[in-house]
């Protein structure tokens, strides 16, 4: 399938710098970090960095990298959605919810580097992240390079990056006193 775009998309720093803004507000009022969170742009084809760690304090990505999305009724592990995914918060529905998270305590996953994060949704639309097992976590499909045209493969609904991103991202949780956030929007 042809993407959708004549030229290769990019984040949109503008649009970034406000969602910042916003869940920097959030983590004020709920006592989360206030240095870092992560951001998640669905709004971007699965095959470019849409996926990133931002400093609060600089005001700029620390890090960025690919992030996967669920599958909903397309097959497991292709890239069916890479350019349009469906977003949904029902149980067996194999998509990524929209919404805030917490990021909670780190455990043993079977995927990529075999760490995880238990997420909480903070939202409506993401209500359901923990019964759905929803969690943070690298996956060995999952590339450290951007991949447009193509997308990066399809998941049962969790943010999951590549595994050279999710060690850096593991170091800086780790060092964390305060629950981080984490904002997937569209």
């Amino acid at each position: 399938m042809a993407s959708v775009y004549a030229v290769t998309p990019r984040l949109d720093i503008s649009r970034t710098t406000d969602k910042a803004k916003q869940a920097l507000s959030f983590c004020k009022q709920k006592g989360y970090n206030t240095r870092y969170c992560i951001l998640i742009d669905m709004s971007l084809p699965s095959g470019v960095k849409r996926f990133m760690v931002w400093d609060f304090v600089k005001k700029d990505t620390l890090l960025t990298g690919l992030v996967s999305h669920g599958c909903g009724r397309s097959p497991w592990s292709w890239t069916w959605s890479k350019d349009k995914p469906a977003f949904s918060n029902a149980d067996g529905s194999h998509c990524t919810a929209l919404g805030r998270y917490r990021i909670n305590e780190r455990a043993y996953s079977a995927w990529g580097i075999h760490i995880k994060y238990f997420l909480t949704g903070l939202d409506h639309t993401n209500s359901n992240a923990m019964a759905r097992q929803i969690v943070f976590h690298s996956w060995e499909k999952v590339s450290d390079k951007e991949v447009y045209p193509e997308g990066t493969p399809e998941g049962w609904g969790c943010p999951a990056v590549a595994n050279n991103t999710l060690k850096a991202v593991d170091a800086l949780i780790k060092k964390q006193q305060k629950h981080m956030l984490m904002w997937i929007y569209n």
